[in-house]
């Protein structure tokens, strides 16, 4: 499976939307082999990535809490990833 997507399940705080979106965006890129989609196929795998980010969602609803958190922070709470997109601060936990 893909390397680039990080385990969401027993992060804290928890996943937010954003993070399960850009996870399940990155899916539908890997599975397609379409990296910069363009007019109705941007607009398809959008739609997709929407759709698996909903039941992704609903998945880590369902699943029992972990003992350890994942080894590793989703792109989108590493500080370098958000001064790149132009993103505050990820706010955790323990701020």
């Amino acid at each position: 499976m893909c390397r680039n997507i990080t385990e969401l399940r027993g992060l804290e705080p928890p996943a937010t939307r954003d993070e399960i979106e850009a996870a399940a965006r990155q899916f539908v890129r890997k599975i397609s082999g379409v990296a910069k989609p363009k007019g109705d196929v941007a607009a398809a795998m959008e739609d997709a990535a929407l759709k698996i980010a909903h039941i992704s969602e609903h998945l880590l609803a369902d699943l029992p809490a972990r003992r350890q958190p994942p080894k590793s922070d989703p792109p989108l709470r590493r500080p370098e990833v958000r001064a790149r997109l132009g993103l505050p601060p990820f706010e955790s936990a323990s701020a």
